[in-house]
C-alpha cells in the first residue's frame, strides 16, 4: 500500500465514486494545460484520447505511436489535474503479457483507467471501415491479463468492442459479455448506428457502459442527459475541443499570413493575465522566493 492509499481515493476510485453518482461527460484533453481548463470548468473526470493524441503528433490514428508515447502523455495529464484521467490504450501495445506491462504503465502514471479495443493491428478509427477484430478469446485473454497486472482494484479496466462496424450488433453483444466474465469493470461498444441501438445495447449488457459522442462519425449525436437516462455512466467527447482548437488555429495563421499581424485575433485570446492565473504562475514565484529566503538588509 502507498503513501496515497492512506491519504485520499485512488484515481480509479475517484472515477469509480463518480459514474455511480450518475453519468459522467469526458472531455478529451489533448494536452494537460486543456485538463486544467476542464477542472476549472467543473468536469468530474477527463479523457486522452489516441485519435487525439495521434494527430496533435501529425499521424493518423492507426496505431503508430508507442506505449511509451502514450505514457509519457499521460502522466504529463495527470499531474497537471487533480480529476480522474481515462486514457485510450489502443489494442493493448500486443498481446497478453504485453497488457500486463501497458497496464502497470499507465497505474503507475496515475491515471485511473483505461479502455481496451478488440481490433487487429494494423487498428483503425472506431468509425471508419477497414478494421478486423481479433478472436473473442483473444480480448478476453487480454482483459485477465489487464485485471491481474493492476495494483490497484479500483483502476479501471474498460473492454471496447469494435463489433458493430465489422461483424453486427448481435456480436458485439455477445463479445461484451465474454468481455465482463473476463473481468472488465465496463464496455465501450463502439459505432452504434442509432438511439435505438445504444438503448438496445444497454438492455442486454447490464454493466457499466461507455458511450462515444464523436463528431463526424456512425453514431448519432445524443446529450449526457439522455444516454445517462439509458444507462450509460461515461459519455466521451475525445476530440470535441481538439476540433475546435485545431479550426481555430488554422484560421488565425491564415489570418497572420494574409495581413501581416495577429490584431484581429487578440480579443478571441486568452490574456497573459488569464493564462498566467491558469498556470498557477503567482504561486510558483511565491515560493520561489520563500526557498531563496529574505535577502539581508
Amino acid at each position: 500500500m502507498t503513501d496515497r492509499d492512506h491519504r485520499c481515493p485512488s484515481p480509479g476510485r475517484l472515477l469509480r465514486d463518480a459514474w455511480t453518482s450518475g453519468p459522467v461527460a469526458l472531455p478529451g484533453v489533448f494536452n494537460p494545460l486543456v485538463a486544467k481548463v476542464a477542472e476549472r470548468i467543473g468536469f468530474r473526470a477527463v479523457y486522452l484520447s489516441g485519435g487525439a493524441l495521434s494527430a496533435g503528433n501529425g499521424v493518423p490514428d492507426i496505431g503508430l505511436l508507442t506505449l511509451t508515447e502514450f505514457i509519457q502523455h499521460a502522466q504529463l495529464t495527470a499531474q497537471a489535474t487533480t480529476l480522474p484521467v481515462l486514457c485510450d490504450a489502443d489494442t493493448g501495445f500486443g498481446e497478453s503479457l504485453n497488457v500486463e506491462r501497458t497496464v502497470r504503465l499507465f497505474e503507475q502514471a496515475g491515471v485511473a483507467g483505461i479502455h481496451l479495443e478488440d481490433q487487429q493491428m494494423p487498428k483503425r478509427c472506431g468509425h471508419l471501415s477497414g478494421k478486423s477484430l481479433v478472436e473473442p478469446e483473444v480480448m478476453a485473454a487480454k482483459i485477465r491479463a489487464a485485471v491481474a497486472a493492476r495494483h490497484d482494484p479500483d483502476f479501471v479496466v474498460i473492454a471496447r468492442t469494435d463489433a458493430r462496424g465489422v461483424t453486427g450488433f448481435a456480436d458485439a453483444v455477445r463479445r461484451a459479455q465474454l468481455y465482463l466474465a473476463a473481468g472488465a469493470d465496463g464496455i465501450f461498444p463502439e459505432a452504434l448506428e442509432t438511439a435505438d441501438e445504444f438503448a438496445r445495447f444497454a438492455k442486454e449488457v447490464p454493466a457499466p457502459l461507455l458511450a462515444n459522442m464523436t463528431e463526424f462519425g456512425r453514431s448519432p449525436a445524443l446529450d449526457v442527459a439522455t444516454l445517462g437516462a439509458l444507462g450509460y455512466r461515461l459519455i466521451l467527447f475525445p476530440l470535441t475541443a481538439f476540433r475546435v482548437a485545431m479550426k481555430a488555429a488554422e484560421e488565425t495563421l491564415a489570418e497572420l499570413f494574409r495581413t501581416g499581424h495577429q490584431k484581429a485575433a487578440v480579443p478571441k485570446m486568452l490574456t497573459r493575465a488569464e493564462l498566467y492565473d491558469l498556470l498557477g504562475y503567482t504561486g510558483y514565484e511565491e515560493r520561489d522566493r520563500r526557498y531563496f529566503g529574505s535577502k539581508p538588509e
